[in-house]
């Protein structure tokens, strides 16, 4: 029971210091870990290994990741690549269709951009067409808010994801799969929530010029725009298939191409490059340290720090014993995913970041899987989604994306809790009925 007790303790200290005191994600948990190696009474010589290899070992497997997810984002949003995206989907859903048209818009562009990015990004487009369409614009600000809410904890490469995947070793291909398609089911009750409740809470739009976010250059066009999102998700999904116990695609070269440049890091580096055409005349300036590259290393350094004092962490609470604690605490491994979901959903509620969510929460599932029965190729991937989908709620007043929200949109805060705080507890919890009933047939 004590083990238990040191956890919370622990993780109680970590989320105080980063909401009430304010201190950075990446201090909190890395000095969490040591303090939590410390309580436990774990030798001093054990407590700098897990230091390292916890560190170490998690940023070998995916910083990179990170880093290329972000760099795509990055040029996507300052191309005005997104903005084409954005007005190509609305086209084809409408104009009188903009609620499902904007929830679709933020779904597919908070797969490779920030979704704070996004919904800024956005919501001139959303301010216009909700007039243009006599809709309400609180219904069609949250489908906009909801929609880049459900991919961004779910769909990789989006920096949440990519890190609890490779944390807990899971197949990206299939979780990029099974998060597109359960975030998108996720969303249909949503839909109903915008269209029935939403709508009537009145919000009168302050309107402002629709732009490309202060770009000069030429957008590029609709394919280019979409080449260093799709391709990478391709590769990354064609590499899963031919690694499949039957060899579907055979053992020969064109396989063994395959595997190679469907490996998540080759993949997402071949989506980087392709971003790089992005931009209309692409000058030293734009990868300069101080261009758009060395602007997507500032975003993408924080979440790969976070994401390597998460891998810490983690690595502290398995050299500590803490699977022996736990064996015989569940026994199926398909009731076992609402363990990930719970934390991550505390975790969310509490310190206001999915990423912070997401990373915490596979950090410290990665001793507790053979335990939980967790620990097969499949549940390893559900239990990724299960953390995602409890990252997704409850968004409110100490997460970022949630004053982005309402700033942007004029709503007062009780209203952004009836509308996208709500939206949020009921996408969480409807996402994590559809991992259940997928794994109980898949698993």
């Amino acid at each position: 029971m004590l083990i238990f007790i040191l956890i919370l303790l622990v993780l109680v200290i970590v989320v105080v210091a980063i909401i009430k005191f304010e201190i950075h994600p990446f201090l909190a948990l890395f000095t969490g870990a040591i303090l939590y190696g410390l309580l436990a009474g774990m030798p001093n010589a054990l407590i700098i290994s897990s230091i390292t290899e916890g560190f170490g070992g998690v940023l070998g497997r995916i910083g990179l990741l990170i880093l290329f997810g972000v760099i795509i984002g990055t040029f996507l949003e300052k191309s005005g690549g997104a903005f084409v995206i954005a007005k190509k989907v609305l086209s084809w859903v409408g104009e009188k269709s903009v609620m499902l048209g904007m929830m679709i818009t933020g779904y597919i562009s908070s797969i490779p951009v920030f979704g704070d990015s996004a919904f800024i990004m956005l919501n001139p487009i959303n301010k216009s067409l909700s007039f243009k369409g006599k809709l309400p614009y609180a219904a069609t600000t949250v489908a906009l808010t909801l929609g880049i809410t459900a991919t961004h904890s779910l769909v990789p490469p989006t920096p949440g994801p990519i890190a609890a995947a490779g944390i807990l070793e899971a197949d990206l291909g299939r979780i990029i799969l099974f998060g597109a398609i359960i975030s998108a089911l996720g969303l249909i009750p949503c839909y109903y929530f915008c269209k029935y409740w939403v709508s009537n809470i009145h919000l009168e739009p302050a309107f402002a010029k629709v732009d490309k976010l202060g770009y000069s250059g030429k957008s590029p066009s609709l394919g280019k725009s979409f080449m260093p999102i799709v391709i990478p998700l391709l590769l990354i999904i064609l590499s899963s298939i031919a690694a499949y116990p039957t060899k579907p695609f055979g053992e020969n070269h064109l396989t063994a191409l395959i595997l190679f440049i469907g490996n998540p890091i080759i993949a997402l580096l071949l989506g980087a490059f392709l971003a790089f055409s992005l931009p209309e005349k692409l000058d030293k300036k734009i990868l300069s340290s101080s261009g758009w590259f060395g602007e997507a290393l500032l975003i993408g350094a924080p979440v790969i720090l976070i994401t390597g004092a998460g891998g810490v962490f983690g690595k502290m609470l398995q050299n500590s014993g803490i699977a022996d604690q736990i064996s015989g605490l569940m026994s199926t491994g398909h009731w076992s995913l609402f363990l990930p979901f719970a934390m991550a959903f505390a975790l969310k509620s509490a310190q206001g970041s999915s990423t912070v969510a997401l990373v915490t929460t596979a950090s410290i599932m990665v001793p507790l899987m053979p335990t939980l029965g967790l620990d097969s190729e499949v549940m390893r991937v559900f239990t990724v989604l299960a953390t995602g989908a409890g990252a997704i709620a409850v968004s409110h007043a100490n997460d970022s994306f949630f004053w982005a929200m309402t700033q942007l949109s004029g709503m007062n805060i009780k209203q952004g809790y009836q509308s996208h705080s709500l939206g949020t507890l009921i996408l969480s919890i409807t996402s994590m009925v559809i991992i259940f009933l997928m794994a109980s047939l898949l698993a």
